[in-house]
């Protein structure tokens, strides 16, 4: 019960008690900026389906063509925070047809029914709903990780499939019959969610025990990452979603006299990967590293920035060309280094290879063309 009242108060704090039964409730509710005026009068077992409702005449005025809708929710609302939450949707979508007259709305029974499978589904469940009632977001709360999915309905609903929007690393489709409703579309979406934790978890456990370059911020759809392994030296593996323990795509960026043995090794130890192993826990053993953790690097041991530009990111990308002097290692973003190379007298190019110097150690560079726009 304390619950209940603490719900009630948060979502409506004009709304409030009249006594200490709490048989008479009083207060406005608020819908698209404008505040109603409203009273309850419950009787004394405080069951709503015979309670009486008392509104404003604007509050009639707005619900007018609605007021059996409102009584069916009274009716079949289990408590007043559910049937208070059920009547400011009502409210929305009856201010919004009043603005809007001129456009063809959907019958009111259209509203009673997404409100009834609303209710079903239940209220923790509902994220947003738009005035029209058209969009619609949900979210589930799996091995403590929020996924959302929006849910746009189209205008002969249910007869007609909506379109789902997730943020998943595959495609989601939904099964869908003109007898389906919000109820199967979540179930189905808990169950696609289910389908791809073990993805999740391996993309966490790198997200948290690693240096992830990029993405910066990776959503749930993201299957790339690039790894730091060392100064000026990464990892860019591309993880299958369906097989998120097997052996991703890998791609080493840095200098070639740091990249090439760790290929060496790769190759060498590929017989060692174990799809009972994390993702993770496989790469350090094929690898025969330990994946530096940002937490525990100095600043001054991993140099990020460009030695041209001295940015990190210049227009979305990060410096990933890195000079080969063991010695020197410092790195630049591609377009720098092109701009740079092109105005030396002395650089040199060969088909798609430009040849100069390291504009940090002075040593032999080259830099390969590619289709980017220079």
């Amino acid at each position: 019960m304390a619950d209940t009242e603490a719900t009630l108060l948060r979502q409506f704090p004009l709304f409030l008690p009249q006594n200490r039964e709490k048989t008479v409730y009083e207060g406005f509710i608020s819908a698209q900026g404008r505040d109603f005026h409203l009273r309850l009068l419950l009787p004394k077992d405080l069951q709503l389906k015979n309670a009486r409702l008392l509104c404003s005449w604007q509050l009639r005025t707005v619900l007018n063509g609605y007021h059996h809708i409102v009584q069916q929710r009274m009716q079949q609302s289990p408590d007043l925070v559910s049937f208070m939450m059920e009547l400011k949707m009502v409210l929305e979508v009856a201010l919004k047809n009043k603005k809007e007259p001129h456009e063809l709305s959907p019958p009111p029974k259209f509203y009673s029914s997404l409100i009834g499978e609303i209710r079903t589904l239940g209220w923790d469940k509902l994220v947003s709903v738009d005035p029209c009632f058209s969009t619609i977001k949900l979210k589930a709360d799996v091995s403590g990780r929020e996924h959302l999915i929006t849910v746009k309905l189209k205008a002969k609903y249910p007869a007609e499939s909506p379109d789902c929007v997730v943020d998943f690393p595959v495609p989601f489709s939904v099964s869908w019959t003109p007898q389906s409703s919000l109820i199967s579309i979540y179930t189905q979406f808990l169950a696609a969610v289910e389908s791809l934790k073990t993805f999740w978890d391996v993309m966490d456990e790198i997200d948290e025990k690693t240096w992830v370059l990029e993405p910066e911020k990776p959503t749930r759809s993201a299957t790339a990452r690039r790894i730091v392994l060392g100064n000026n030296v990464s990892i860019n593996i591309e993880v299958d979603p369906r097989h998120p323990t097997m052996l991703p795509e890998c791609c080493f960026l840095g200098a070639d006299h740091v990249v090439k043995p760790l290929g060496i090794r790769l190759s060498r130890n590929i017989h060692l990967w174990d799809p009972e192993n994390s993702l993770l826990q496989n790469l350090k053993d094929v690898l025969e590293i330990d994946f530096p953790a940002r937490a525990i690097l100095e600043k001054s041991d991993f140099s990020m920035d460009c030695g041209i530009c001295y940015a990190y990111q210049l227009d979305g990308a990060i410096p990933d060309q890195v000079c080969d002097n063991s010695q020197c290692g410092q790195s630049f973003h591609y377009i720098c280094l092109y701009e740079w190379l092109r105005g030396l007298l002395t650089s040199r190019q060969s088909f798609n290879i430009i040849f100069g110097e390291c504009p940090y150690c002075s040593k032999p560079i080259t830099l390969k063309m590619s289709g980017r726009k220079a």
